[in-house]
């Protein structure tokens, strides 16, 4: 169950992290009160990540048992808690601070379920026998006991970890192969998708439906990207808002170009603010000018998005991004 600590900061956040989001900062509440497991859905680099470490720093101090599955001292359940209650021996506690409760998981066609779940240790089965808990080696989701499992880019994980991840969700319990027990285990999920990723493995209907889908756009509008460019990206020189917004606005015509299949992420607006500052402090000068963001357009933006077939085969996308970027801008000076 939740600590109400953690309840009461959640009725109070605002996520203050994440710039707008409105719709997706009330869904996301919503669903963490219910403690409904969660993944969020959406283009890269538009705070996916940074929404879900936002949830860290509303975790309270949270005491547990010092073992190695983050035991509730009101319910210990784990091998070792129960074989030290049987002995009658004082099972220690230790408190762990909210972000040590949130556990990131990277999501990959590499990682298995011993990753997550745990696994034998080879050498501490030689030494107390391939049965005794002593050879069990916890892994990510003990860590995340009592607390909070972010799984990033989950549709990277093979079908044969979701079907491992399938009893945990709903029943909240795990049983290993090698043990005659379940070990119980209460701890929120949260995820992160990209939809339009197609080198990653499909997420079943039956895996899917232990979640609710939180789905994020990009920045709603213009000043509000600037805003998270602003914030987001460092400052070394001055570069005119004038500027920056019609630099930003080019990046969101690319996202609602026909022509471009793979959208340039915000990240793309604060590598443009960031290279567009530093070319200029290379030239000597203190204020970015046009030539500036000309100067790093292609580096910057070219590997970022994807032409449909039927265009990349008239032209690169180094060339698109220049001539669309030239044509948007107009003549230097009037940045139109």
């Amino acid at each position: 169950m939740l600590n109400e600590k953690f309840r009461n900061n959640l009725m109070e956040t605002n996520f203050e992290d994440i710039l707008g989001q409105a719709r997706v900062k009330s869904q996301l509440k919503s669903a963490l009160l219910m403690e409904r497991h969660v993944i969020l859905v959406g283009q890269p680099g538009i705070g996916k990540t940074t929404l879900a470490k936002n949830i860290a720093k509303l975790m309270p101090e949270t005491v547990v048992n010092e073992c190695s599955f983050n035991c509730s001292p009101n319910n210990p359940c784990c091998p070792e808690c129960l074989d030290k209650k049987k002995r009658k021996e004082k099972i220690k506690t230790k408190t762990l601070k909210g972000r040590e409760l949130f556990v990131r998981v990277q999501g990959s066609p590499d990682l298995t379920a011993e990753d997550l779940i745990g696994d034998i240790d080879p050498v501490k089965a030689l030494k107390f026998g391939p049965l005794s808990i002593e050879a069990f080696t916890p892994g990510k989701i003990f860590k995340a006991n009592q607390g909070i499992l972010f799984f990033d880019e989950i549709n990277r994980c093979s079908e044969k970890l979701q079907n491992a991840l399938l009893q945990v969700l709903e029943e909240k319990k795990i049983t290993i192969g090698s043990y005659s027990f379940d070990f119980e285990v209460s701890f929120i999920f949260i995820g992160t998708m990209n939809p339009d990723d197609r080198s990653t493995e499909p997420l079943s209907d039956v895996f899917l439906d232990r979640f609710d889908l939180i789905y994020m756009e990009y920045p709603e509008n213009t000043e509000l990207e600037m805003e998270i460019v602003h914030k987001s990206g460092k400052q070394m020189v001055e570069f005119p808002n004038e500027l920056l917004f019609h630099v930003i606005s080019f990046i969101r015509d690319l996202r609602a170009d026909n022509d471009v299949e793979k959208k340039p992420s915000v990240r793309a607006s604060i590598g443009l603010y960031e290279r567009a500052q530093s070319n200029a402090l290379i030239n000597g000068r203190k204020k970015v000018t046009l030539q500036d963001v000309q100067d790093v357009i292609v580096s910057v933006l070219s590997h970022r998005i994807n032409l449909k077939p039927s265009v990349k085969f008239l032209k690169s996308q180094e060339d698109y991004v220049r001539e669309e970027f030239e044509k948007f801008m107009g003549k230097p000076g009037d940045y139109r």
